[in-house]
């Protein structure tokens, strides 16, 4: 005969206290003192309790999983933040969905079906291209108060933000050069009507100006944060009569893209041009040259939206917009150098 699995009831014998103090103790440690939720803990440890956490979540009318949207699961920028989002959850019994919402388009309506239809209990979203009739849906539907935006957002939305201090990271990268003795500095930005296109572009142009740097309309190229935009960025600058001595890309790959152009084409890097990135993805200090960055902590930008959506989460529409900004660091190493 299989022995017979402990209750909630064996627990509160154990730690002599109440069945309804056990379960505040699994649902909302915070309201107990911290003896008496040591005291439940061990006591569902002595006596090998395991949580049905099916049962729990349909009783507490909760799906016990938050969905995380990304734009592309292929772009190594995402790991380290996937993996902020995870320790986040850790120790918590929500499950974290991922979807992929480039290859994977999210359907008229199906955000909010998440929500109505008991799928998730929140949602962080990395993908800033949401439609905005989209999220007007989640404000009707009353689910607002349980997303979160994370690196990008959608203007205008009113939802909580935890991203990276891209203008200043701008500011960085242009001074880094300027300091070095470089005046001609190109930009390869992002994609147009992306926030972070916007962002770096602004912090760049400020901070060219109040150094007095000179500025030439084919010294800003558009790119797409890839590797194959920063080849065609290279392409461009090779054709330039008065080409620039260093260039600031909007994101580390679009970076790599463009040394691999410029190295083809038979310029040196740094010697001839020097190339600065954005992001300190896990591979920047592996590329040959190593690049010079602007880093975002990426693990504490996704632990941040986890905790965020928590808090959220535990207290039912008292959602408050406050963003919050994380510091950037440059990282300087051999892709930069004074200029020739």
């Amino acid at each position: 005969m299989a022995p017979k699995s402990a209750t909630i009831q064996d627990v509160a014998q154990a730690a002599k206290v109440s069945t309804a103090t056990v379960s505040r103790a699994l649902s909302n440690p915070g309201l107990l003192s911290e003896r008496t939720r040591k005291q439940v803990m061990e006591a569902i440890k002595t006596t090998g309790y395991r949580v049905n956490h099916a049962a729990r979540n349909l009783r507490m009318q909760r799906a016990g999983a938050v969905l995380v949207l990304v734009p592309n699961l292929g772009k190594p920028f995402y790991s380290a933040i996937l993996r902020g989002i995870s320790q986040g959850f850790a120790g918590t019994d929500y499950a974290v969905l991922i979807t992929d919402t480039e290859n994977t388009p999210l359907a008229e309506g199906e955000l909010v079906g998440n929500f109505t239809q008991g799928r998730v209990d929140g949602v962080i979203s990395l993908d800033g291209s949401l439609a905005p009739q989209t999220l007007d849906q989640c404000h009707h539907q009353g689910v607002a108060d349980r997303i979160v935006f994370l690196c990008e957002w959608v203007n205008g939305a009113e939802f909580p933000i935890i991203m990276c201090d891209n203008a200043e990271g701008s500011r960085l990268a242009i001074r880094h050069l300027a300091e070095l003795g470089h005046r001609k500095i190109a930009h390869v930005t992002g994609p147009a009507g992306n926030v972070l296109t916007a962002e770096r572009r602004k912090g760049m142009i400020e901070e060219r100006a109040r150094l007095a740097l000179p500025a030439r309309d084919e010294w800003i190229i558009r790119g797409d944060f890839s590797l194959g935009s920063g080849h065609m960025a290279a392409e461009c600058i090779l054709a330039m009569e008065d080409r620039p001595t260093a260039v600031f890309c909007a994101a580390d790959m679009v970076a790599f893209g463009l040394i691999a152009g410029l190295v083809a084409g038979g310029l040196r890097v740094p010697e001839d041009i020097s190339v600065i990135g954005f992001d300190d993805i896990d591979m920047a200090g592996s590329y040959v040259p190593a690049l010079t960055t602007i880093r975002q902590d990426r693990e504490r930008l996704g632990r941040t939206a986890a905790e965020r959506l928590l808090e959220q989460m535990r207290v039912p529409h008292g959602r408050s917009r406050i963003d919050e900004i994380v510091p950037v660091e440059l990282v300087v190493r051999g892709s930069t150098a004074p200029p020739a």
